[in-house]
């Protein structure tokens, strides 16, 4: 009989109560206790899956969308595939404008979940017709019937954090965290989890992470956005060449900048040394911890909690491929190529 059946109706139950994991060799040496709140568990694979979600419905309650309507978005690749599952679930046609700096395997995920996919020059300015934001812009005005999820701009980017991250991390640490740590992209991660923990304890440290080659460090620090601080980087769904409405840049106490080198080291370590297979934001999130814990930021007494957004499946062509990192020209003495993890039997 049905009602003896333990079973989710859909997916989309699952989003959301990933688990908190402590991490033990990668942070060896460091003074304090870290714990990653791995949002891989989603079953989008990544924590954009709780923002695809809530605007959603949020939008359904206010009947701005209804079935056979489109969903329109700017991504690089997690909040696209979390749109796109969700619209699978609910019935609505789904298209993405992406960065060409998306990996391959992003990009090939889109187009199989069904989303109808626009590959965009990641290296143009933000108001470039080409550029990605544009690009969605200009299809959501084309085509009658759809709804633009704007994720850098939409203040529900931040609700939905506030409403589901925080809590859960506040719950989970039965509130004796005393740090917070973050990749700041959209912000709304970040923004809105940092809102709901400071308002249980003030003295919750927020620290985001950003990337050389965005202006956000900056522009937190003295309220201008300075374009000089922009140039290319490889990190994808980390920093930015504008400034989001969807960061709350008073709820983060400090930035601290990652480069890509490290970054995709690190995602390789986290895999060897803790058996988690996440992605390059992933990567620079813990780089970014390594970083600060050399700078004093923590102590013994620190209870770290850091978000790691999405799974390492993406990354297949990019950090996790050797050919890939040889071209950036990420191995060097002090990171080998080790050609004799495979070997072929005759």
């Amino acid at each position: 009989m049905r009602e003896n059946i333990q079973a989710y109706n859909n997916v989309l139950e699952l989003i959301g109560n990933t688990p908190l994991v402590k991490l033990n060799k990668i942070m060896e040496g460091y003074p304090g206790n870290y714990y990653a709140k791995i949002e891989s568990f989603n079953p989008g694979h990544s924590t954009k899956d709780r923002i695809a979600l809530y605007i959603i419905e949020q939008a359904e309650k206010k009947g701005i969308i209804k079935p056979g309507d489109t969903i329109i978005e700017t991504t690089s690749g997690n909040t696209g595939f979390s749109l796109a599952m969700v619209s699978v679930i609910k019935g609505y046609d789904c298209i993405l404008a992406v960065s060409s700096k998306s990996s391959k395997d992003k990009i090939a995920m889109l187009k199989n979940m069904g989303a109808k996919v626009y590959v965009c020059p990641a290296h143009v300015s933000a108001d470039d017709p080409r550029s990605y934001y544009q690009v969605a812009k200009r299809l959501h005005e084309e085509i009658k019937g759809s709804v633009y999820i704007n994720q850098y701009f939409n203040e529900l980017n931040i609700d939905a954090h506030y409403n589901s991250t925080g809590p859960e991390i506040w719950n989970q640490t039965n509130g004796n965290l005393t740090h917070f740590v973050a990749c700041c992209g959209t912000g709304g991660t970040i923004s809105g989890t940092a809102r709901y923990l400071k308002e249980q304890n003030q003295e919750v440290r927020v620290l985001g992470i950003d990337a050389y080659g965005s202006v956000l460090k900056k522009y937190h620090e003295t309220k201008e956005f300075d374009s000089n601080e922009i140039y290319p980087y490889r990190i994808e769904g980390l920093g930015k060449n504008l400034i989001p409405t969807a960061t709350d840049f008073e709820a983060i106490d400090k930035f601290e900048k990652v480069n890509d080198e490290d970054s995709a080291h690190t995602a390789r370590e986290l895999a060897k040394k803790e058996g988690m297979f996440l992605g390059y934001t992933s990567g620079a999130a813990i780089q970014g911890i390594k970083q600060l814990a050399e700078q004093g930021e923590f102590d013994e007494n620190s209870n770290v909690i850091v978000i790691l957004p999405d799974h390492g499946s993406r990354y297949m062509s990019k950090v996790f491929s050797d050919d890939w990192m040889m071209e950036q020209g990420f191995f060097d003495s002090q990171h080998e190529v080790d050609a004799t993890k495979v070997q072929f039997v005759k």
